[in-house]
């Protein structure tokens, strides 16, 4: 015959608990109450004063109190404030057995630090409820353990992070309730923060302090993220730049409860692209300035060629007429070779002039911008077989823009004019100059054969230098078109206050 195997027995768990009673009777019933349960195994460490409890809290190491509110040497409360000693609290959880009429007392006992109460009776009905109090208090006071360690874990790597973080409330104050300890950097610890209210606010540099305003303000209650640099004024006065990123969080019911957030140091990066930025203005400059000088120089190179090798040309040419008129007066034919000659003196005239044109037309600076595209447009449609239309609105003709603004937006005009010719296969282009507002707009379109995205995306150094011109300005050149529709460029040009008799 095979023994059946014996059933595995379960061992229930252990719970510790320092009972500190003096009168030896409810020490009895007590431990009539704990022996047997079918759930834990209670062990019971007896104590009949207060301080032998707090001793044996010490060597015994309990779970848990089951203290008497009414000792021979000292109060429960006192026992509490003994047990908190100078740290203010108390780890080992405490049940205080009362008088079952003293409510009073036993709400300053649980704000005093006990986690729980029990009311004697005199039918003693409180002795049943101990175990299940007491598995609930421990219950409670593990996830109370499991929070603040979470807590903890959690504050830890806030507070590893580089970077300030904080909480506030959700209510119109914005209350800080948290900062964590790399506020130092600004030269300040937690608690002073916290302490004062309106420290943030003066802290944030004037310049900043309304535009920070206006973002907190129109963030209120919204459930998107929002992210605004601004600079911070350290204790020291050194002058930080944060960007600062935070966002609401809600309940399930939709309802905001806190604001979390975080101020990241961007001083290094700020200075950084503050140095880039002066350093593309400085080049924006230095090609403004280059810019100058070639129109400058085309300028006197036009003017040269106009005065000494158009003279020459023409004085040729004037020597040669005579020639023949001589000879024709002689009644003699004239000599082919100088009637080709004087052909080739037209043509290299004719070749001068487009030259000159092309360096600077002489009637872009005694007519003004408007008459120059008008006259530009006329000059295409003559050396090629594009259609050239130019529209200009009349309240664009009063407007005045100056020399060198004059001559940008002529110089994007031919730049634009002159890829229509070699790329665009169009047989139409049309020049358009309006005016918006403050703003001076110049479009150009035609109906070739579209320029590719990806050529706008790998922009030609034509489309970046006019970009370029525009943005030195103060201007914006945009360029766009679909492939079989032909491509518009468009230049917004702001317009300065007093221009065109605004």
């Amino acid at each position: 015959m095979i023994a059946e195997p014996e059933k595995a027995v379960l061992e229930k768990p252990q719970i510790r608990v320092l009972l500190v009673e003096d009168d030896v009777v409810d020490r009895m019933a007590c431990r009539r109450a704990f022996v047997g349960n079918p759930l834990v195994d209670f062990v019971l460490v007896e104590a009949e004063t207060g301080r032998e409890g707090l001793r044996l809290l010490v060597s015994e190491k309990p779970d848990c109190v089951l203290l008497d509110y009414n000792l021979p040497d000292m109060t429960g409360l006192e026992f509490l404030a003994e047990l908190a000693g100078d740290a203010g609290e108390i780890v080992v959880p405490v049940m205080v057995l009362t008088g079952g009429d003293s409510a009073a007392v036993a709400a300053e006992l649980m704000r005093r630090g006990a986690r729980d109460y029990l009311g004697k009776d005199s039918e003693l009905l409180y002795l049943g409820q101990l175990p299940a109090a007491i598995r609930r208090m421990l219950s409670t006071q593990q996830m109370l353990e499991a929070k603040r360690q979470a807590e903890a874990k959690f504050r830890t790597l806030v507070e590893q992070i580089q970077a300030i973080t904080y909480i506030s409330s959700s209510d119109q104050s914005a209350a800080l309730q948290y900062i964590s300890p790399q506020i130092a950097m600004l030269g300040f610890s937690a608690e002073e923060w916290l302490a004062d209210p309106q420290l943030h606010a003066s802290r944030i540099h004037s310049d900043d302090l309304e535009r920070v305003r206006a973002a907190f303000a129109a963030r209120a209650g919204a459930h998107e993220p929002i992210r605004v640099e601004y600079r911070l004024i350290a204790k020291n006065g050194d002058v930080l730049w944060f960007r600062d990123e935070n966002q609401a969080v809600f309940d399930d019911a939709g309802h905001q409860i806190f604001i979390q957030g975080i101020l990241v140091d961007i001083t290094q990066s700020k200075a950084s692209e503050i140095a880039l930025r002066h350093s593309r203005e400085a080049l924006r400059s230095l090609a403004a300035h280059q810019e100058a000088i070639k129109e400058d120089e085309r300028k006197r190179i036009a003017q040269e060629i106009h005065d000494e090798l158009g003279s020459l040309l023409t004085g040729i040419k004037a020597y040669v007429s005579v020639s023949v008129d001589r000879s024709v007066q002689a009644g003699h034919a004239p000599d082919p070779l100088l009637m080709d000659a004087t052909r080739l003196a037209d043509d290299a005239i004719e070749a001068v002039r487009r030259v000159i044109t092309d360096l600077r037309p002489s009637v872009l600076d005694q007519l003004g911008v408007w008459e120059a595209l008008e006259w530009y447009a006329n000059q295409i449609e003559k050396r090629s077989d594009l259609v050239c239309e130019c529209s200009i609105a009349s309240d664009v003709v009063s407007v005045e823009l100056g020399p060198e603004r004059s001559t940008m937006l002529f110089r994007i005009v031919q730049e634009t004019m002159t890829n229509v010719l070699r790329h665009a296969e169009a047989s139409r282009v049309c020049v358009r100059a309006t005016r918006s507002d403050d703003a001076l707009l110049v479009a150009i379109a035609d109906d070739g054969k579209g320029i590719e995205m990806e050529a706008l995306k790998d922009q030609s150094w034509g489309i970046l230098g006019m970009r370029e011109r525009a943005y030195h300005f103060g201007g914006e050149l945009t360029v766009s078109g679909r492939p079989g529709h032909g491509t518009s460029v468009l230049l917004t040009l702001p317009l300065e206050r007093g221009v065109g008799g605004d």
